[in-house]
């Protein structure tokens, strides 16, 4: 049996529902990474990475391909963000976050309904590349949104990843991803509590435009 034929079996059944390994591999590494991100630690972006890697797959066994170019984007943009971090780390020791202006609040929800528009049409015109167009979109969109802002150190991170979660949990369920609409419950709750702690920490130092830069007590 293959690797791909191994991520795409059943890891255990509840209740009747089938949990794939992709599904539940995926999901675990996503809810690290959000914790890691909670703690604004570097290791965040390896940990996003592997998750959106192993999701790839988890998603193209359910037909979302707009979940699948979602992961890819995360890979992509996990390894932006990795960068941006520890550049911001070697120069300043840590990890600082703060609010973004209007400005960039702006252009953040422009660029996320934008992104949407653009993938659902294409999913409209194409209707082989998803089941559920709008929401499919919406999920490719906001969850890259969400990642640039965490990027980028802005405590909207967390705002924008309830946003995702309002949408993902009912399309995960009824695309078959059972562990995954069971896990964005579980990523509300700790993007609830990384929300606080964000939110704390950009109180402790005036606010600062581009890449995250220093805030004393970030983790490593």
């Amino acid at each position: 049996m293959s690797t791909l034929d191994s991520l795409n079996g059943v890891a255990f059944s509840v209740f009747g529902e089938d949990i794939k390994w992709a599904d539940m591999t995926g999901n675990v590494l996503g809810l690290a990474a959000l914790a890691l991100g909670w703690r604004r630690s570097v290791a965040v972006w390896p940990a996003q990475l592997l998750s959106g890697a192993v999701l790839v797959v988890a998603y193209a066994s359910a037909g979302l391909t707009g979940g699948v170019g979602k992961q890819l984007l995360v890979v992509g943009v996990s390894v932006w963000g990795w960068t941006q971090w520890s550049r911001g780390r070697r120069e300043s020791g840590a990890i600082r976050v703060r609010f973004a202006t209007w400005t960039e609040r702006a252009w953040l929800v422009a660029a996320t309904a934008a992104g949407t528009t653009a993938v659902a049409l294409l999913f409209l015109a194409v209707p082989s590349l998803s089941w559920n167009p709008w929401p499919d979109a919406y999920l490719f969109t906001g969850s890259v949104a969400a990642m640039v802002a965490m990027a980028r150190g802005w405590v909207e991170f967390w705002f924008a990843w309830l946003a995702v979660d309002a949408v993902g949990v009912p399309l995960a369920y009824s695309g078959d991803l059972k562990f995954s609409a069971l896990v964005y419950v579980v990523y509300g709750v700790v993007v609830l509590l990384g929300l606080r702690a964000w939110w704390t920490a950009s109180r402790t130092a005036p606010p600062a435009a581009g890449r995250p830069e220093a805030l004393e007590g970030a983790a490593a």
